[in-house]
């Protein structure tokens, strides 16, 4: 049977190029980069070379750029840098404890990597508390103010660029300025951009954010190998080494990081100001509107959001959430759609990777959606070989289904 992939949220195809650099063992100094040998000093001038070339695709400074083994890592080393200030909040400081005043805010629409931490965080001592989302899963400014009133003590803000299970773009820049204006420097904003990269128009230094996190294998490189872009030096809670500036110690993943340098030049066009609109977006553009027209001619589909339209600058064209119903109205379990999908050939998910043997959404349920239509949803995600024919074909596909499930 012939497959059809519309998982690239999770994981992408690897381009073919990029797959070559990564089995070709000679296009790798084998030496440690920390090692003062001739094979040593081979692999840290590789580093140096592939640090150089992701900062000159993101529009940044070389120094700047740190390797870590993906974006969950990369969060985490932000995230658990709060526990290396001066606390004087919680257990130290009783008129803290009494107002219970978050640390930490982050978008209840987080990533597991966000969303998930906050329990070991809370466990050693940080305070934190979810910042409500609108019925379309953005963080509005509104939000954002409200948080920051009830919690004045706040030093850092976590907010994706872009929903992994629902492709929401959040506007960072709006929501940095709002911050910036509450508590002006004070507060260190982290983005999570996994999804965001090569997908939208990004600027870091416009954005008016402090840190981001990337990963290689959502644009077609390996996985096992993210990048974490820090505006200035943090203090990591983990120690180790001096390797990467000591914010992620431990033998640099060489040929990891010039595989990150090729996904990165290779997805992703620049010019000197940082990201500009690419022809692979306008065409998935085409290509989901094209799907979710043909959906609604069902009569049986739901966009999750119900009110995102066709054409809907509020969210990502690579990432669609929808549910479906039967002829008798009920609606058809996610795992249900999945499963009879992947029996037709065709890859789709319930939501992230990183949480499959939940069955809880708590993204779709922050958004104010019923437990039944959220475990009703489905991600179908797009990527840049997908071609309108698959399109076309799987919106066939769904149309039959619904006949029968």
């Amino acid at each position: 049977m012939e497959r059809y992939y519309f998982d690239w949220a999770a994981t992408a195809i690897p381009a073919e190029n990029i797959a070559n650099c990564v089995n070709n063992t000679a296009f790798v100094p084998f030496g440690n980069p920390s090692s003062i040998h001739t094979e040593g000093k081979a692999a840290r001038q590789a580093l140096k070379d592939a640090r150089h070339r992701c900062a000159q695709v993101l529009g940044v400074q070389p120094q700047e750029i740190y390797f870590t083994s993906g974006g969950t890592e990369s969060n985490i080393i932000v995230l658990f840098s709060l526990l290396t200030k001066p606390r004087r909040f919680a257990d130290s400081d009783p008129q803290q404890k009494t107002n219970k005043s978050a640390v930490f805010l982050y978008s209840a629409a987080e990533h597991p990597s966000i969303r998930e931490n906050v329990t070991s965080l809370e466990h050693l001592g940080i305070p934190c508390a979810s910042i409500g989302v609108e019925k379309d899963g953005r963080v509005s400014e509104a939000k954002m103010e409200k948080a920051l009133e009830k919690n004045p003590n706040t030093r850092m803000a976590g907010i994706m660029a872009v929903n992994n299970e629902t492709g929401a773009i959040n506007d960072i820049k709006a929501l940095s300025a709002a911050i910036r204006k509450k508590q002006n420097s004070a507060i260190h904003i982290h983005c999570d951009a996994v999804q965001a990269l090569g997908k939208i128009k990004l600027d870091l230094y416009d954005w008016g954010i402090d840190s981001a996190s990337f990963s290689a294998h959502k644009i077609g490189g390996c996985r096992g190998t993210g990048l974490l872009w820090l505006k200035s030096p943090i203090t990591p809670l983990f120690r180790g080494g001096d390797q990467e500036k000591k914010i992620r110690p431990g033998t640099e993943n060489t040929q990891g990081a010039i595989n990150l340098a090729e996904s990165l030049e290779n997805h992703i066009q620049t010019e000197t100001s940082g990201y500009k609109e690419t022809e692979p977006a306008f065409q998935a553009a085409k290509r989901m509107k094209t799907l979710i027209e043909s959906l609604q001619k069902t009569g049986l589909f739901t966009s999750i959001p119900a009110d995102r339209e066709a054409e809907d600058g509020r969210f990502s064209p690579w990432i669609l959430q929808c549910a479906f119903k039967n002829n008798n109205g009920t609606i058809i379990p996610g795992e249900v759609m999945v499963r009879a999908l992947d029996e037709k050939g065709f890859a789709v998910s319930t939501g992230s990777a990183c949480s499959s043997a939940d069955k809880k959404r708590p993204i779709l349920e922050a958004m104010g959606l019923d437990k039944e239509l959220s475990l009703g949803g489905i991600r179908i995600s797009q990527g840049y070989s997908t071609t309108m024919e698959e399109i076309n074909l799987l919106a066939d596909t769904i149309t039959a289904l619904l006949i029968t499930l």
